[in-house]
């Protein structure tokens, strides 16, 4: 007999007694951020009936169901289905056993903005699980009577034979495992322990790219483990939780995008896009998840590719939006965040009855509900920052203060006291929302008006800057995107004279300076790259500006950081450059100007790169 440990198993419908034409019973069979879920057919008749039948014939430990936020049932009863020795495995055979149901809650108290994940621990062998929902909880939202499921999840081990000795045996093999390798005591003492990458909030909330590596990178932590690599396994269990909080955000970008799409706004579409590519193989170079892999390593030598483990073919049908029902309440982050599953109104029985409680009939049990799981979708890789820190996403923004009214007022003028206040929202996702409506009317302005391209224009600068100092990395590169949009295509569009490309530069010039001193490498490498990308821009290169600017000596003793990105810049810049006449701001006086102040400082990096730049010109 083969022994597992408990894990996620596959599964597809083969039974449901009615669905909805968009949202059919075999999206069950997916899990992703995408997933749209099953629904009942508009005035079903109740119960509905849904039935997966398992890969092979499983030892059940854990169901869960995650609810939709407003076509809600109000129980739902789970029955494991067996297939007798020497008969064929199928519906028409199967014999069902009734495991017991969980209540619903009608989601009134969290505005229909959430859905509810449910999970429930059993023990039981079979083949199939079947569901039987009951009729729905009325709300205004669920005009035509209909309950949704968006994700079902099993839990379990596979098994061969009987459930008769297994209890024994699974001791016995892992005892035996131990004593054959003491080195393997702690992994083998928790027979039920369930991997949280097994969960079903993880696969809900992932980018699927992402969650195929996380799962990967644990496998490669448990073999260090074992082979006593604690070092390795240290670095492995840290890249692993950062890859998470990063697989969450893709995931969101990922529904954002396909609800552009839906919605025909393809602009933002392109920019979701590009957003998330950038910002994948970023974190893949930040985290060196290649080196972590040990794809090139000696000592594991193996070749695992990481564009293997995409399938964008087998992804599901865009994100739904409700149709013909009333447009329900904003969403919490990407649809919404599973909330704790909601105990039921009668305490579950136990088999046993040793704490001496009431027993319930075996026909009305309620299945003991599991611990309550909340999934929170994080705002980036480092600790979120005070201003971002907070609750998620409410209906609107908060208000703009006095002080804020005053500074942004130009910015009111041109784009409105509502966008402004989401660019000022202390919710990080607002602040990106903000810059990428600003992105989009700035395109789609005629070029009919000069003055007006000019004040737009110049009420843009004021929120760019604010997003290129913006600690959260999603709004700072949608304040870059902005910002080249603007010098390579809206300048140019609207044909506006040397002297705004000028006085753009000007007033962005010095955040981007400053962000090339930041503790994030990622924040630092965008922020040195794009300045660079900058000086050779055609609209950009004739004004000099950009190598007058970083080639200016500073004042006083700089942060290490800051003054090594900034040395560098002026390195790259002559390179691609050269000694230019008076007017392009690298001649040999200002090139030297700035050597002698950086040779000055405290930092051995800052001296080495200025000493480069000397032995360079010299040259």
């Amino acid at each position: 007999m083969d022994v597992y440990m408990p894990h996620k198993l596959a599964f597809k419908v083969t039974h449901a007694s009615g669905q909805d034409e968009v949202h059919r019973a075999s999206e069950l069979n997916y899990h992703s951020p995408l997933t749209k879920g099953w629904q009942s057919a508009r005035y079903c008749l109740y119960p509905q009936d849904i039935v997966v039948q398992l890969e092979k014939r499983s030892r059940l430990r854990k169901i869960q169901v995650l609810s939709h936020q407003y076509l809600i049932a109000t129980r739902i009863e789970f029955f494991v289905g067996d297939v007798p020795d020497g008969m064929p495995v199928d519906l028409d055979n199967a014999r069902y056993t009734r495991l017991g149901y969980v209540s619903l809650s009608d989601n009134e108290k969290t505005g229909f903005k959430a859905r509810e994940l449910k999970s429930v621990q059993v023990d039981a062998v079979g083949v199939f699980l079947k569901l039987n929902i009951h009729k729905n909880h009325i709300n205004k939202y669920n005009m035509y009577n209909q309950v949704g499921l968006v994700a079902v999840n099993v839990i379990g081990d596979k098994v061969q034979k009987g459930l008769d000795a297994l209890d024994e045996l699974d001791l016995f093999s892992e005892r035996k495992k131990v004593l054959d390798d003491p080195s393997l005591e702690g992994l083998y003492d928790r027979p039920d322990y369930i991997s949280p990458l097994d969960d079903l909030a993880f696969d809900m909330y992932q980018d699927p790219e992402i969650a195929q590596i996380i799962r990967k990178l644990e496998k490669k932590k448990q073999e260090a483990v074992l082979q006593e690599r604690y070092e390795y396994a240290k670095k492995l269990k840290h890249t692993i939780q950062e890859l998470q909080k990063v697989g969450e955000k893709l995931g969101k970008y990922e529904v954002e995008k396909r609800q552009a799409v839906e919605n025909e706004d393809y602009d933002k579409a392109k920019l979701k896009k590009a957003q998330m590519d950038e910002y994948r193989l970023q974190i893949y170079r930040d985290l060196n998840v290649h080196d972590l892999m040990e794809t090139t390593g000696s000592r594991h030598p193996q070749k695992i590719d990481l564009e293997s483990i995409r399938h964008p073919a087998s992804s599901p049908p865009l994100f739904d939006l409700p149709r013909t029902p009333p447009s329900p309440p904003p969403r919490t982050p990407y649809d919404e965040r599973v909330l704790p599953a909601v105990k039921s109104s009668r305490e579950p029985a136990t088999t046993d009855n040793a704490d001496n409680s009431p027993r319930t009939p075996y026909d009305e049990r309620p299945l003991p509900v599991g611990k309550k799981i909340v999934s929170v979708v994080e705002e980036e890789v480092e600790p979120p920052p005070p201003e971002s820190a907070g609750g998620g996403i409410t209906g609107e923004p908060e208000p703009l203060s006095e002080k804020d009214l005053r500074e942004a007022s130009a910015a009111i003028d041109i784009f409105g006291e509502p966008l402004v206040s989401k660019a000022y929202s202390k919710t990080w996702s607002y602040r990106e929302d903000a810059l990428l409506a600003v992105y989009k009317q700035m395109q789609e302005l005629p070029t009919s008006g000069k003055q007006e391209a000019k004040d737009m224009l110049r009420a843009s600068l004021h929120l760019m800057k604010r997003a290129i100092d913006d600690k959260v990395y999603a709004v700072f590169k949608a304040g870059l995107m902005l910002l080249k949009m603007i010098l390579t295509e809206y300048i140019p569009k609207h044909k506006l004279p040397k002297s705004d490309t000028t006085f753009t530069l000007e007033k962005t010039l010095p955040n981007l300076l400053h962000k090339s001193g930041d503790t994030a490498v990622r924040n630092r490498d965008d922020a040195k790259n794009f300045i660079l990308e900058c000086a050779s821009m055609s609209e950009v290169k004739p004004t000099m500006v950009v190598p007058h600017e970083c080639v200016k000596p500073w004042k006083g003793n700089p942060a290490p950081r800051l003054a090594q990105s900034r040395g560098e810049i002026v390195e790259t810049l002559y390179e691609q450059l050269g000694i230019k006449d008076s007017k392009s701001g690298l001649t040999v006086d200002n090139m030297m100007n700035f050597c002698v102040v950086a040779l000055n400082h405290t930092s051995a990096d800052v001296r080495v790169v200025a000493e480069r730049i000397v032995k360079g010109s010299q040259g």
